[in-house]
């Protein structure tokens, strides 16, 4: 971020607009190798570090819920109507709009939509306007549109971001096997071991009894023998209809019912879930799961590792994560938007990792600004 004295300007690697007086002597604290013969000296104009040109910085959060709020908000008048495509493509248009005021040079790596055919921010989409900090995007404008669509609870419009070149493209294989828990996971649950050990040695981990425990999983077909094992080994399932974000994250969290979210869920989930359990301290580990041997061979030409277990780091190697979700409909994560006479209450929650903060944001919106 900018030192507390300086705002950087429009033109990168420039300084204006609020002066600053420097003591004889003193390195100026942007250029330490400038020296300032004259006591009282005024600075107007100074080059910044690279750190603060190359890297988001604290402000970017607040650029990125903007996005996040407009597309939760374009999205709300489809909430139960039905029509997934139609809220998706809402909360896209709204999204893509937003995020091209941003300043940073924003490059697309996870997108959404491909799976189903869905209107998408597409892979490679250059976002933003050009200026600020390279970074690497993943994106599910909705993560639950069918969530939406029917009217049920737990429907997010979701971003996160890293530094350029840090996210894993997984993109050429749509699914991922994935395990999310807390910091008492981290070296205690392993995703190549079975359900009910790693349940064990996390109830262990905790302090708590196995039959406290609570474990979230997609209600697939897919999982119908995870499900079993799940209970066999005595403990709970929170069933998800659908969005495996909310219910990583949720696992991840200290103050939540959940206690570790498993399952196959989409890849770019996986990618995105990653970026907000750097900011929490989590663990998280994921395998592709290729549904055939095209989608294999696509993702191997992609450079992707088949059958390899994929570490935090590997998925996210940035130390500087945002993670930013906006509240469609209600659920445990974030409220959904909400009607409330001339205005709109959004409510989104937003993580970074660099410095360990979890903001949570109510706005209030005109609505004769949006409908």
């Amino acid at each position: 971020m900018s030192p507390p004295a300086y705002r950087a300007s429009r033109n990168p690697g420039v300084c204006a607009a609020r002066p600053l007086i420097c003591k004889r002597g003193a390195p100026h604290p942007a250029r330490p190798s400038r020296r300032h013969a004259n006591e009282g000296s005024v600075v107007t104009s100074i080059d910044l570090p690279s750190l603060y040109l190359e890297h988001p910085d604290r402000n970017l959060a607040l650029e990125l819920v903007r996005a996040t709020e407009a597309a939760a908000i374009r999205a709300w008048p489809y909430i139960g109507k039905g029509d997934k495509l139609a809220a998706d493509g809402a909360a896209v248009d709204a999204m893509r709009l937003l995020l091209g005021t941003v300043n940073f040079d924003g490059v697309v790596v996870i997108g959404e939509g491909e799976k189903d055919k869905a209107p998408m921010l597409f892979n490679g989409e250059h976002v933003g306007n050009g200026r600020g900090p390279a970074c690497d995007i993943a994106v599910d404008p909705i993560d639950g549109t069918s969530l939406t669509a029917a009217g049920r609870p737990n429907a997010i419009s979701v971003m996160a971001v890293s530094d350029r070149g840090s996210m894993l493209d997984a993109s050429s294989v749509f699914y991922m096997d994935k395990i999310v828990t807390g910091a008492e996971g981290i070296g205690v649950v392993d995703i190549r071991k079975p359900i009910g050990e790693n349940i064990r040695a996390l109830a262990k981990a905790k302090g708590k009894d196995v039959s406290e425990m609570k474990i979230a999983v997609l209600d697939r077909p897919r999982h119908a023998q995870l499900i079993d094992e799940i209970r066999a080994s005595g403990a709970g399932t929170r069933l998800l209809l659908d969005g495996d974000v909310a219910g990583g994250i949720n696992a991840a969290r200290y103050e939540t019912r959940t206690d570790m979210c498993v399952g196959i869920g989409g890849s770019p989930e996986g990618i995105v879930t990653a970026c907000a359990i750097k900011a929490l301290g989590g663990f998280i580990q994921g395998i592709l799961r290729p549904g055939n041997d095209d989608e294999r061979q696509r993702g191997i030409d992609a450079g992707l590792k088949m059958d390899h277990v994929y570490e935090a780091n590997d998925l996210v190697s940035s130390d500087n994560t945002f993670f930013v979700a906006t509240g469609v409909t209600d659920g445990g994560l974030v409220n959904g938007v909400r009607r409330k006479g001339p205005i709109i209450r959004t409510e989104s929650i937003v993580l970074r990792s660099h410095s360990g903060t979890i903001r949570r944001i109510v706005a209030d919106h005109q609505a004769d600004k949006w409908l």
